[in-house]
């Protein structure tokens, strides 16, 4: 893979690419248009293979909040047509990476040592690179270890990098303008901590521990000695990503070991630490043949507030979306339904908000629930196209649903995902003041 020598840092420098993507974004257009011109069946395949191409070549340059947006959307599969999935997966671990110079250069600012100082092998080459920082495997004392470089840069530049990429998510992408401010905020905030590996080490710490418990996972150890606010050091955990995890066509006992390690992960962080990994792309989970998965990178966690989880959870149980009154005064507090709706609104959001959750909710229905249902997931990508047509929404006044909802949905979406990529079936534990008296799987 080819590797970088410097990355953009300047607010100049990286307007400048912002630009260029632009440029070339309009010539593509231009080209389809003409195309379009004189063969008017001409479908528009070409013009996202070539806008996304263009669009991750340049942004995977920049590294940083501007890669890691294009790797929140490639999760998104009901959201961007496949071509930018395919790409934008890509910035999930095969980033380009930085050349050796530039890797060196950090070690000796933060440490006033080179790498090959602080331990006794250190491969240059990195073995995995993706949005905010890189992977190199080391060893000292005998024992393998994973080192994590944070890019040049990427934390001064995250305020200006979202004011740039604002824009290109709009339009390319149809996104409701208000509803990108709204959550902007939120973006930023989690992309901060991203950058803050003395936070992230504290963080893999707590939680790994919390939850070495749950059967089938496994956490790497963390050294604060050879950490510090850019580079972060944890023992190399052995394990394939889910593609070449899949390639070696693991049996269905194996796929459901690891679906359910999967569930009961995130089962357990939200409802007992209310607190997530809400970064659930295959990168970051190193599947075994023997139905076991190591868990890395803790850099994007939600700390869920209390209201939010009891409101929101609160849904999931299908006897609250029966008691009107209840579900009503749920949507005020989650920002569903605002004060400013006329009753036309609010009627017309309430019924979309409780369609949302009956599909969106339906395996918390389920005492157990195939994820490999490609029936199910076809409903909810057609439900995400519905949504992005309705002028309703396009035309609110305001954003709707509270920004605290933003990774926490991204967390489940994650999560359904990868099960669905495992096809797994698993057993859905929940707290028992989730389930419902009655299960419900259809729409109301």
């Amino acid at each position: 893979m080819k590797e970088q020598n410097s990355i953009p840092t300047s607010k100049v420098a990286r307007a400048t690419q912002f630009v260029k993507t632009g440029v070339k974004i309009g010539g593509n257009y231009l080209k389809h248009n003409v195309k379009k011109i004189i063969d008017p069946t001409t479908p528009k395949e070409e013009l996202h293979q070539d806008n996304a191409e263009d669009i991750y070549e340049s942004l995977s340059e920049l590294k940083g909040s501007a890669l890691k947006v294009t790797q929140m959307l490639s999760m998104d599969k009901g959201l961007l047509p496949r071509a930018y999935r395919e790409k934008f997966a890509m910035s999930q671990y095969s980033a380009p990476p930085l050349s050796g110079p530039l890797v060196v250069k950090t070690f000796k600012k933060h440490f006033k040592k080179s790498p090959s100082e602080l331990f006794d092998t250190f491969e240059m080459s990195a073995s995995n690179a993706a949005s905010i920082g890189q992977v190199h495997k080391a060893e000292l004392n005998g024992k393998p270890l994973a080192v994590k470089i944070q890019y040049p840069g990427v934390s001064e530049s995250i305020g200006a990098d979202l004011k740039m990429v604002k824009p290109i998510a709009v339009a390319m992408f149809g996104l409701n303008e208000k509803d990108v401010d709204r959550y902007m905020g939120e973006v930023h905030a989690r992309l901060l901590e991203e950058t803050n590996y003395v936070l992230e080490l504290e963080r893999s710490v707590e939680i790994s521990k919390a939850c070495a418990h749950i059967p089938n996972v496994f956490f790497p150890k963390y050294y604060p000695e050879l950490s510090c606010d850019k580079i972060l050091t944890m023992d190399w955990l052995e394990g394939l990503h889910m593609k070449e995890f899949l390639a070696t066509n693991p049996s269905q006992e194996i796929r459901n070991q690891i679906g359910q390690a999967l569930w009961d992960f995130y089962d357990f962080q939200i409802h007992n630490l209310r607190q997530v990994h809400a970064d659930p792309h295959p990168g970051n989970f190193l599947m075994r043949e023997d139905g076991t998965m190591g868990i890395i990178d803790f850099g994007c966690i939600k700390v869920i507030p209390e209201l939010f989880y009891d409101n929101y959870f609160a849904l999931i149980n299908f006897d609250t979306l029966e008691d009107e009154a209840k579900m009503n005064e749920i949507f005020k507090t989650l920002e569903f339904i605002v004060a400013s709706d006329s009753a036309e609104e609010s009627s017309f959001f309430s019924k979309l908000f409780k369609e949302m959750i009956y599909l969106l909710g339906r395996p918390f229905g389920e005492e157990t629930f195939d994820f490999a249902d490609d029936s199910y997931f076809e409903q909810v990508y057609l439900y995400a196209e519905k949504l992005q047509k309705l002028d309703e929404l396009r035309n609110s006044k305001v954003a709707r649903g509270s920004q605290h909802g933003l990774y926490i949905n991204r967390t489940y979406f994650g999560l359904y995902s990868l099960l669905n990529e495992l096809r797994a079936k698993v057993s859905i534990t929940k707290p028992d003041w989730l389930k419902s008296q009655k299960l419900k799987g259809e729409f109301a």
